[in-house]
């Protein structure tokens, strides 16, 4: 059963083979991030844990038996509120997992981060993505967004004590 944990330093050789291993299927729903992000990863990898240190991010991989099957992060996480971003290895996709660990993140958002609200955003042709946003209680807010010179869509879920999931 794969495991949510935050991210630590030990993940980067992980992470950067999941980005690599999954390059072309993730270019195919969300702009790729170019060849310098895979060049330079070390020092990028570095670079997330000191804003997860500060706080001012969170950031958590999907392993299972050692391998990345996906990443999920809250970032620009201030006064109760952060932007949610995830992405599934191909070969995990059409399990649920991606729906069953955003309910899980949201969970963590309450209890542990102190989030009330969450906002997301998704390319247009990015259909996997939207629906899993859906299924885990986001709305759209009607607000145009650009993503890497893509269109988008943006979504916000309100976290409130009561609330599932």
């Amino acid at each position: 059963m794969p495991e949510l944990q935050r991210l630590r330093p030990d993940h980067a050789p992980a992470v950067l083979a999941f980005e690599e291993a999954n390059r072309t299927f993730f270019a195919a729903s969300v702009p790729d991030r170019g060849d310098d992000y895979f060049t330079d990863y070390p020092p990028r990898h570095a670079a997330l844990l000191a804003e997860q240190e500060a706080g001012v991010c969170h950031f958590h991989v999907l392993v299972e038996s050692g391998e990345i099957l996906g990443r999920f992060n809250l970032m620009d996480a201030t006064a109760g509120t952060a932007e949610l971003g995830f992405r599934l290895a191909e070969k995990a996709t059409g399990r649920g997992l991606a729906t069953s660990t955003v309910n899980q993140l949201l969970d963590l958002c309450r209890t542990t981060y102190g989030l009330t609200t969450l906002r997301a955003r998704a390319a247009v042709r990015n259909a996997a993505s939207r629906g899993v946003l859906r299924r885990t209680g986001f709305v759209e807010t009607g607000e145009a967004v650009e993503l890497s010179g893509e269109r988008g869509v943006a979504f916000v879920r309100v976290l409130g004590a009561g609330t599932p999931g």
